[in-house]
């Protein structure tokens, strides 16, 4: 009787456990790249690069409901030859954790708590992950996100000059559709920060850390995005005010920008304050977040291989210093062609025109013009093939030309 109720009990568990197995629909995906680049003079110092880069991102998504998951990123990144997984024997150490993050709907109000990303101002405010939550209720068309991003906690260990203050990104961002046309999205971020840790900590020769540091930040950025979208156009448009202190010097900058697609022609402009004058005790250039990220050209902004540019680490005043994906104090015009010669190819062609909005200390402000060009291949439907070409004729502010060329290949599923 005994091995009759242990037998009943085990197969009870084993039941219950396949229930509940089968209550949870496992959803995976993910992406992968490999490409090859080669520059010169990227760097300004007459060396030229040659790399070729693995990225693997896996996609693990538990969908208990249609109102509740629990959604994973992994990512898996190495390059030919280096010391971790892209040498002899590979095994590499280097698994990251992109996203891991609970995502559940109550009523007409979702929430998102973890680790996750976001988008903020196309980019020009925050386009990372992170640690935080974001609360979307939703009003038919329309839905307003607050979020909290978390930037560091002194706690930690993050900010040892100021004990105790935890540092991050406050978010309020209403999306409105106004019609089938129109998209408008206005949006107040607040940013508060001591001592912002905004890289890892870099080791050098003599093995002593030098970690990049923000400063005193008590920022606040009051922006709009605009959509509107045709049958025979579509334009997008961002209007940003920041204001605040930055280190105790008042901030007061302005970044506009714009992008038209008709046909098979395309065209954006940006513009971003500098700051005028390092004397005057005020600071009108556009100060980043922790988490800005906007790429525009293939050799000044990044691109697809993003990674190196002649603009990054790049003073904009009173200390400020940033990527090329960090619009501050720049004029960028773009205007360019996109065509479909065959099936499943597509060819672009970009002309990019970019200069400071204010001279820098030695009166200069061309950065220079930049060609670009893009074939893109569908080899299978999730696998694509990418051959990119581009060359900046230098400015002043940039004094060598600068060559790129890349091959990448892709794959979604």
């Amino acid at each position: 009787m005994k091995k009759i109720i242990a037998s009943a009990l085990g197969l009870a568990m084993v039941g219950g456990v396949a229930t509940t197995a089968f209550a949870v629909e496992n959803q995976f995906g993910g992406y992968w790249r490999t490409w090859a680049y080669s520059a010169d003079q990227m760097n300004q110092d007459d060396d030229s690069q040659f790399i070729m880069s693995n990225r693997t991102r896996l996609y693990y998504t538990a969908k208990f409901s249609e109102n509740f998951k629990f959604v994973n990123k992994f990512e898996f990144d190495s390059s030919w030859g280096d010391n971790d997984a892209g040498d002899i024997g590979a095994d590499g150490h280097n698994f990251e954790l992109k996203n891991s993050y609970a995502d559940f709907t109550l009523g007409n109000v979702n929430t998102k708590i973890g680790i996750m990303g976001t988008t903020i101002g196309r980019g020009f405010i925050f386009d990372d992950d992170f640690s935080g939550v974001l609360v979307t209720p939703t009003f038919g068309d329309n839905a307003l996100t607050l979020g909290y991003i978390s930037i560091s906690n002194s706690d930690l260990g993050d900010s040892a000059d100021d004990p105790g203050s935890n540092n991050g990104i406050a978010l309020a961002q209403l999306s409105l559709k106004p019609s089938d046309t129109l998209a408008v999205t206005p949006y107040v971020i607040y940013s508060q920060g001591t001592d912002v840790t905004l890289a890892d900590e870099v080791i050098d020769g003599d093995n002593v850390t030098t970690p990049a540091v923000l400063g005193d930040v008590d920022l606040y950025y009051l922006g709009v995005d605009f959509d509107v979208q045709t049958d025979a156009m579509s334009l997008w448009s961002t209007f940003i005010y920041n204001g605040g202190e930055y280190n105790d010097i008042d901030v007061s900058a302005f970044l506009g920008a714009f992008g038209l697609e008709a046909g098979v022609a395309h065209g954006s402009f940006v513009y971003s304050t500098g700051d005028d004058d390092d004397s005057d005790g005020d600071m009108n250039a556009f100060v980043p977040t922790a988490g800005t990220s906007f790429y525009w050209s293939e050799i000044l902004g990044y691109g697809v291989f993003d990674y190196a540019s002649p603009l990054d680490s790049r003073s904009v005043g009173e200390g400020v210093s940033i990527g090329a994906d960090e619009i501050s104090d720049l004029i960028a015009v773009n205007a360019g062609v996109t065509f479909n010669p065959m099936p499943k190819m597509t060819l672009s062609g970009d002309v990019w025109y970019a200069c400071l909005a204010e001279e820098n200390s030695a009166g200069d402000s061309y950065i220079g013009t930049e060609l670009d060009a893009k074939l893109t291949y569908s080899i299978f439907d999730n696998l694509t093939a990418d051959l990119v070409v581009a060359y900046l004729f230098a400015g002043d502010v940039v004094e060598e030309d600068v060559t790129e060329a890349g091959v990448q290949l892709s794959l979604k599923f």
